[in-house]
């Protein structure tokens, strides 16, 4: 605390304004530090909500790419899954088309083997009735 010299109408007047100066002055000299770490600290609070919306906005892009995400796997595993029944669709159908024709190939190779047979027979029955002619021819040309 700062005490002051009396004099015969009071405390010294030099003292005392000396004394208000420098209060003064260091009250700018607060005031001035006081305002400006009011205007640093106004500045920090609008960069931290712009910081803040930038996280809520980052938040949000994330939650939505998640989502967006979880859509494309779920659509690309639905799509798969339709690509794989209709391959085995696919494949059923071509297994039958195949038996089908195997069992068609079957029959005409049993009716040709059939057929073979006849003509076999056929042809065999033909030599022997020419053989039986010329056996006639020859009898008939011993005779002359």
């Amino acid at each position: 605390m700062k005490t002051f010299k009396t004099s015969l109408s009071g405390y010294n007047k030099n003292e005392v304004k000396e004394f208000v100066n420098e209060v003064t002055y260091k009250y700018e000299n607060l005031l001035t530090a006081y305002k400006a770490l009011q205007k640093e600290l106004e500045l920090k609070n609008k960069e931290m909500e712009r910081y803040t919306n930038i996280e809520a906005s980052l938040q949000k892009a994330i939650i939505v790419a998640e989502e967006t995400t979880n859509q494309m796997k779920k659509l690309a595993k639905d799509e798969g899954a339709s690509i794989v029944n209709d391959a085995k669709k696919n494949a059923s159908r071509i297994i039958n088309d195949a038996l089908i024709k195997a069992d068609h190939i079957e029959k005409d190779s049993i009716e040709l083997k059939r057929k073979i047979k006849e003509y076999k027979r056929k042809i065999k029955e033909i030599m022997k009735e020419q053989l039986q002619l010329m056996d006639e021819i020859d009898d008939y040309t011993d005779l002359y």
